[in-house]
């Protein structure tokens, strides 16, 4: 059977999935099939604009990011750049697939509106807060100790991408995840060095970053890009954790280190995570009113002992003088712009007030 990517056009070709492409982003990305990413990761130059090298105060040099890469002619240039890269990752994924692009203050808010300009919807800005961060060696100004990550879907009308959300809390110890996390810059074992004991590369990011950012935002099996793929963190962790990946590194030395660390990645044995199955089946109100698992007339409470609502036959409520769906009643009574009414409304059960959503689940799984 003859291959049928033979002889089509390089952008409907399906990715070199789990591979390293060796070449420029802004060459090899329009060739990326449209919606063939499910997770981009990002990690691109920064802009920081040093003049000169940096010293401590005992005059050692500090080995800071003075490569090539990260030189532009000024801001219209890195805008240039970032909207040149910005686009094809948006074509490349799927339109519930998610960005997430980090950077300093030099660039990430530079890069922010551009991502927007682009049509990336933002849901979230990460702080990576440094436990261990290198002091600021020139000027009279706070400590540079953090670093900001977007989170951005596709299409902003989406609203199915994925988010691992109970998963994040079982790692909280059963708190909500939040925006800030607290970690080590990349350093012992982890941080690839070359024969002279120098950094193979000036701006290698910790695992554990990438880690946080793909447990959470994609599944077993996804497809996870990386751009500007340096040594190879974001491969490596995909592989680590079942998801697979495409990187693209122009530098030869830096995508050879990229795939010796890769090659010697295992991956884990237990991938399975919390809520990180298929997106739940949506079972509306109207259907469990429909199927008697609330009865027409039943009394409806809000909260514990609060407002009461009867349910009418075609799965909508009245309390006084408001009638609508269980949410736009819920915030109604409470004088509130908006409700979740499965977990606001209860219905009795006995002496137990049982909320709507239990009984929702309930049928989510006999559906299933």
């Amino acid at each position: 059977m003859s291959d049928p990517s033979a002889g089509a056009p390089a952008a409907s070709r399906p990715p070199d999935i789990d591979t390293v492409i060796v070449g420029d982003a802004l060459e090899v990305l329009p060739r990326l099939a449209p919606g063939s990413i499910d997770c981009a990761f990002v990690d691109p130059p920064y802009n920081l604009q040093l003049d000169g090298a940096l010293r401590r105060p005992n005059q050692s040099r500090v080995a800071g990011v003075d490569d090539d890469w990260d030189k532009f002619t000024g801001f219209a240039d890195f805008d240039a750049f970032t909207r040149a890269w910005l686009g094809p990752v948006r074509r490349a994924l799927r339109p519930n697939g998610t960005l997430w692009v980090m950077g300093t203050y030099h660039s990430i808010h530079r890069v922010g509106a551009a991502l927007q300009d682009t049509g990336f919807w933002i849901l979230n800005d990460v702080v990576w807060v440094k436990t261990n961060p290198m002091p600021n060696f020139r000027g009279r100004r706070f400590t540079n100790a953090h670093e900001t990550l977007i989170w951005a879907v596709a299409d902003a009308r989406r609203t199915d991408y994925t988010f691992n959300y109970h998963s994040m809390k079982a790692f909280n110890d059963d708190v909500q995840h939040r925006s800030d996390w607290t970690l080590a810059l990349c350093g012992g074992p982890e941080r690839l060095r070359g024969p002279d004991g120098a950094k193979a590369h000036p701006t290698q990011k910790p695992e554990a970053l990438v880690a946080r950012a793909l447990l959470a935002s994609t599944r077993p099996g996804d497809v996870v890009l990386d751009p500007f793929l340096g040594t190879g963190t974001t491969a490596a962790v995909a592989r680590r954790f079942g998801r697979r990946y495409v990187g693209i590194e122009r530098d030869a030395t830096y995508a050879a280190l990229a795939k010796a660390r890769i090659a010697a990645v295992q991956p884990h044995s237990e991938l399975a995570q919390l809520g990180a199955g298929e997106r739940p089946r949506r079972v509306p109100f109207g259907l469990l009113v429909e199927a008697g698992r609330v009865k027409v007339g039943a009394e409806l409470v809000g909260g514990r002992e609060g407002p009461r609502a009867r349910v009418r036959v075609d799965g909508s409520i009245r309390s006084g003088d408001h009638e609508g769906s269980i949410h736009k009643v819920g915030a109604a009574v409470q004088a509130l712009p908006a409700c979740n009414g499965w977990t606001y409304w209860n219905v009795r059960q006995g002496r137990r007030l049982v909320p709507l959503d239990a009984l929702r689940e309930a049928m989510r799984r006999e559906l299933a």
